[in-house]
């Protein structure tokens, strides 16, 4: 749906395009997010593991950061995971300010059994667009997420 505000041309053109984003953003997240209710997940927890399953510990701050998320709102989310026993929150050795947070054995089997089927929901999703549209739309999406505000 466009905008129905009635501004400068400019104004209507990068309206129009936000609007567009956003909703295919949101659609795009809830048909490859969906699954993830069968394993008890929410798309920040899923987040989370993937990242730990890829990338190792991590300090919680530098989780959250990764997540685009405060660290509030992830300690919120570790702490329900860890009563899960997915992940695993200690102090760092050489800074006690700082949690490290890894996956557990239980957390690790989680996603090492769904990481599959969740990359082909994406393919799956993705395909309505050419190799060479999804290249662009990465570009572009890359752009606006470099550009400083």
């Amino acid at each position: 749906m466009p905008t129905k505000y009635q501004g400068t041309q400019e104004e209507m053109r990068a309206l129009n395009a936000y609007i567009k984003l956003q909703r295919a953003a949101e659609t795009t997240l809830a048909h490859t997010t969906a699954h993830l209710s069968r394993y008890n997940l929410s798309t920040s927890q899923f987040a989370i593991l993937e990242a730990l399953y890829h990338l190792g510990t991590l300090s919680q701050r530098a989780l959250a950061e990764k997540l685009l998320k405060s660290t509030g709102n992830v300690s919120i989310v570790l702490k329900n995971m860890e009563k899960r026993g997915l992940i695993e929150r200690h102090r760092d050795p050489d800074d006690n300010r700082y949690m490290r947070v890894s996956i557990t054995d239980v957390g690790r089997e989680l996603i090492g059994g769904m990481f599959a089927t969740h990359v082909s929901g994406i393919v799956a999703e993705m395909s309505v667009l050419t190799t060479v549209e999804q290249e662009e739309l990465a570009r572009l999406c890359r752009k606006l997420g470099l550009r400083e505000g």
